[in-house]
């Protein structure tokens, strides 16, 4: 009864072994660094470096362009501050000096000969003008714009 035991020992023993050799052949391709996932980690690793220089690349191209962005959009808004107070300033100028009576007289000669001439292709000067359509300016909360 001893030896029956003693040989299911061994081949308990020989088995585990065996199965041992496998487990570490597998182990090794599956660590291999050209082919199983040792290799898959290597290149992932790689990649990630490279994306880490590319994102702080852009991140400092970015943050250059928000500040010349930055410095454009103010000196566009004082331009703009400066163009609507020469625009209020025109409304305080004194209205048009009368024509002299000469000036009239040449006038009026000038609208009878383009009113007499239909082949003319420029408005008869009786006409009115039509007033421009839509806003000409529109002026923007500015706090909305300087958005964090």
């Amino acid at each position: 009864m001893e030896m029956i035991a003693d040989i299911l020992l061994v081949a308990g023993a020989l088995g585990a072994g065996f199965y041992c050799f496998v487990l570490a052949r597998r182990l090794n391709r599956f660590n291999d660094l050209e082919k199983g996932v040792g290799g898959a980690v290597a290149v992932l690793s790689s990649q990630v470096d490279d994306l880490n220089k590319s994102l702080v690349a852009a991140r400092a191209m970015s943050d250059g362009s928000t500040k010349s962005l930055e410095g454009l959009t103010n000196r566009a808004e004082s331009v703009a501050q400066r163009l609507e107070l020469m625009m209020a300033s025109m409304h305080d100028l004194p209205a048009a000096p009368t024509k002299s009576p000469r000036i009239n007289e040449e006038s009026d000669a000038l609208a009878e000969a383009l009113t007499a001439n239909p082949k003319s292709d420029t408005k008869p000067l009786d006409e009115p003008e039509k007033p421009a359509s839509g806003l000409m300016f529109v002026r923007h909360n500015r706090n909305q714009s300087r958005v964090a």
